[in-house]
């Protein structure tokens, strides 16, 4: 076999080489029915059967209640900027029909591009008031840049607000809500109601499955694209309460915005999410990387794991700053342990260190597209 690069890519990033050899056994013969699993119909007996076991390996993983269910999707977390505004907009108005548009608010915790981004789309859809109820760039060095976490006393959240929206990991700006709920990074779950429903909206793409999810049983709404850490591009995992599978054409008739049929939560919950066809090959490899983590020992394993991997490259980082040769972009105890962000000082030396990395056969490491020359090490699992 030839070797294989380091990939630090940010997604699709790397998978499991004995998964990858698995894998492709079944794109030839999936489950002995003698066509690969990109030929098969995603409603044979085979691959309905597949599915199940996926949905339940994310449960005993991630330990999901019943309260909750497992979808899957497509269109990536994108996709879901949209979706999440109308299905909780859709409930909302099923619970106070009442309520102009304009006294129904989306609470947006902003801590990066990402999350900007969603908050800007809910700006886009209308039928609603966004609110931000924290934006991590007041508290950076220059009042522009995504560089901590807020801590909790730069929350303001809304009275019964539709949603209330963060993103865990930043994955271009690199800061990360802490995982430890006495670190001034984690989320401020405590400002939120006690035994409530909470509307809560966790994106946790470029983080699932890197560790336990905090009060994941108080969320209305997860989702992932399975592309950072447990499969290729193509499929999103959504973990959504039961209460947040509304009726979204009784709310529309109550004068909600239409949601179309593809992005109703209820399309995919009554159909077992094969409305129409599913991402069947990433599902697939998915379910193999999710077997894969069991056999190793699960979240146990991935977390401490994870710990190891971002100290190494965060102990390398404090050395490079004090030789001059690196500058952190991250407030220190914000920053992501999926992904570390630095700068390479010094003229035309951005160049040489990617090109030594290369030649190491550590492969994308560049900065994100919209930041330049920042560096970037991934450390999806």
């Amino acid at each position: 076999m030839e070797s294989r690069a380091i990939n630090f890519g940010a997604g699709p990033s790397a998978l499991p080489t004995s998964v990858l050899q698995e894998a492709t056994k079944g794109l030839l013969n999936f489950k002995g029915t003698g066509m690969g699993i990109a030929e098969i119909s995603h409603r044979s007996k085979e691959f309905t059967a597949y599915l199940q076991s996926v949905e339940q390996n994310i449960r005993k993983l991630l330990d999901i209640q019943p309260t909750h269910s497992i979808l899957f999707t497509q269109g990536g977390g994108s996709t879901q900027f949209s979706a999440v505004v109308l299905n909780m907009l859709a409930r909302h108005r099923l619970l106070h029909p009442q309520l102009t548009d304009e006294d129904r608010v989306l609470d947006y915790v902003v801590t990066g591009s990402w999350s900007k981004k969603a908050a800007e789309e809910a700006r886009r859809m209308g039928g609603s008031t966004v609110n931000i109820a924290a934006d991590s760039r007041k508290y950076s060095k220059d009042q522009k840049s995504f560089d901590n976490i807020p801590t909790a006393d730069a929350y303001s959240f809304s009275n019964d607000p539709a949603l209330i929206y963060y993103c865990a990991n930043e994955t271009v700006d690199g800061v990360e809500f802490s995982a430890e709920e006495n670190s001034p990074a984690s989320f401020p779950f405590q400002l939120l109601p006690r035994n409530a429903l909470l509307p809560l909206v966790g994106d946790h793409s470029s983080s699932f499955m890197s560790k336990p999810i905090p009060h994941l049983s108080d969320h209305a709404i997860i989702y992932a694209g399975a592309q950072k850490n447990v499969g290729p591009a193509g499929l999103t995992i959504l973990i959504v309460r039961n209460d947040c599978i509304v009726d979204v054409d009784a709310a529309a008739r109550l004068g909600a915005i239409p949601v179309p049929i593809c992005l109703s939560y209820k399309t995919l919950a009554d159909h077992n999410s094969m409305y129409n066809t599913p991402s069947v090959l990433s599902i697939y490899i998915t379910g193999l990387v999710l077997e894969y983590m069991l056999q190793l020992g699960g979240l146990d394993y991935y977390a401490d794991l994870t710990n190891r991997k971002s100290k190494k490259v965060y102990d390398a980082l404090k050395y490079g700053e004090n030789e001059g040769i690196f500058k952190g972009k991250v407030k220190e105890g914000s920053g992501s342990q999926m992904n570390i962000v630095f700068d390479v000082l010094g003229e035309g030396l951005l160049a040489k260190f990617i090109a030594g990395a290369e030649e190491r056969g550590m492969k994308g490491l560049k900065g994100h597209r919209s930041v330049g020359g920042m560096e970037h090490y991934h450390l999806y699992t």
